[in-house]
């Protein structure tokens, strides 16, 4: 009988096996990936403990991480109500769907008053909560890894002695299957590299304390670097550029567009404040610089010179300043760009053409990175919303122009600036970006 068999298959090698078995094979195929994911994905929780006493910690250990939570921009993702610091709740939209920043105070209900050194630690290095659950990576616990041990208890006892808040986060707003965390375990696999940052071979104390906050602490490429499509940065384009909530975040490597070389001290002004060749900070990058503002001088003086370093020389096809009259050359005039000048002309001029002698302005729009940039959101965001100090503090003032100017006279006005003040190429389709952005809900 078995030599029956053997023959009937020797004389029909490519029938397939029964149904049945086939269905059995991918149960079995089903059952071991599915217990791989599981064994990837399970994280144990860790008990949770009483809420430390202030006195327990340092004072000074308190104060190094305000400083720390300041540079990490910690209340800018945790704060909704700044009557109510870290009590989460702040909208964090992504291509997938919406995040919400958590309760970090020390509310043993809603915050993370149960959570023990050693949870903190392992949600900063690994991105698990005391519970055992994944965090999504718009926590930025992929930078936060290669922080010091010293600095995360620094942390710890900052955010442990801060008032603690009830308050109840919105759970994330996303669809399926971006909703399911053990996902998560597949995500970290492949883009999560745990541990400390490697010490550096420049021999630059300065440059090495730079690397450090600008690497792990204030994770400057989770913003300034382009994310595949699984919303991982891409570590080949490492600083070249990204976007942030919807703004463009120039590059930081030497593809920067700016038209105005960036130098160790202009970044440094910027940072601090304000850079008369440059300008200062707008949408996502205005709490990155308040919370620089907490730093040490030479800790921002030492991210400048990091990131002066990574800029490095400026490519040789960076397109230079433009320098142009008032009126735009005849062979460029056309009618859209009479009626950008019209409108640039009594909106604009009365500041942006006094050569930077009103306050916090530049002497030419021309110096300013995002008006060469390859697109025009910054721009429109600026124009609908205006920019506006912090309450109290002096600071660069504009109106917003949301309610003065309807999308057809702002997309003229852009085309007129993208003209006159670059040698860039015009932007494309600059009245649907006017409606598009201009449509956004307000943040929350």
């Amino acid at each position: 009988m078995w030599r029956r068999l053997a023959s009937r298959r020797e004389r029909n090698p490519g029938r397939r096996s029964p149904w049945w078995r086939r269905l059995i094979v991918g149960f079995g195929l089903l059952a071991v990936a599915g217990g791989a994911a599981f064994f990837l994905a399970w994280q144990p929780a860790i008990e949770p403990v009483s809420t430390p006493d202030r006195a327990s910690f340092q004072p000074d250990q308190i104060r190094k991480g305000a400083a720390l939570a300041s540079a990490g921009f910690c209340s800018t993702c945790h704060t909704t109500d700044e009557t109510k610091p870290f009590a989460g709740g702040y909208p964090l939209k992504t291509p997938f769907g919406t995040i919400y920043g958590t309760n970090i105070t020390p509310d043993r209900d809603t915050g993370i008053g149960t959570w023990s050194l050693a949870a903190f630690r392992r949600s900063m290095r690994e991105g698990i909560d005391r519970a055992g659950s994944h965090l999504y990576p718009a926590f930025p616990y992929t930078h936060f890894t290669q922080l010091t041990d010293g600095d995360i208890e620094a942390l710890y006892a900052y955010l442990m002695t801060r008032d603690a808040v009830r308050a109840e986060a919105p759970e994330p707003d996303l669809p399926f299957p971006y909703s399911i965390r053990p996902l998560l375990a597949g995500w970290n696999l492949l883009f999560l590299r745990v541990g400390p940052l490697p010490a550096g071979d420049s021999g630059d104390p300065v440059l090495e304390r730079g690397r450090y906050l600008s690497e792990a602490l204030s994770h400057c490429s989770a913003c300034h670097a382009p994310r595949n499509a699984l919303r991982a940065e891409r570590a080949e384009l490492h600083f070249a550029g990204g976007m942030a909530e919807g703004w463009w975040s120039p590059p930081l490597d030497r593809s920067s567009p700016a038209p105005v070389p960036w130098t160790r001290e202009t970044l440094f002004n910027y940072l601090h404040s304000w850079d008369s060749a440059h300008g200062g900070a707008a949408g996502p990058m205005k709490p990155v610089v308040a919370g620089l503002g907490r730093l040490p001088e030479a800790d921002v003086r030492a991210i400048a010179r990091y990131v002066a370093a990574t800029m490095g020389l400026p490519a040789p096809d960076r397109p230079a300043p433009a320098e142009k009259p008032t009126d735009i050359a005849p062979a460029r005039a056309d009618e859209i760009h009479r009626r950008g000048a019209g409108i640039y002309r009594g909106a604009c001029a009365s500041c942006h053409e006094s050569g930077g002698r009103v306050p916090f302005t530049v002497a030419s729009l021309g110096q300013h990175t995002t008006l060469a940039g390859p697109l025009p959101d910054n721009v429109i965001r600026v124009i609908l919303e205006g920019v506006h100090p912090p309450e109290g503090e002096v600071g660069a003032i504009m109106p917003g122009y949301a309610g003065v100017l309807d999308a057809d006279q702002i997309a003229d006005l852009l085309a007129y600036l993208r003209v006159r003040f670059t040698n860039a190429p015009a932007w494309p389709a600059l009245k649907d970006d006017v409606r598009r952005i201009g449509a956004e809900e307000p943040k929350g």
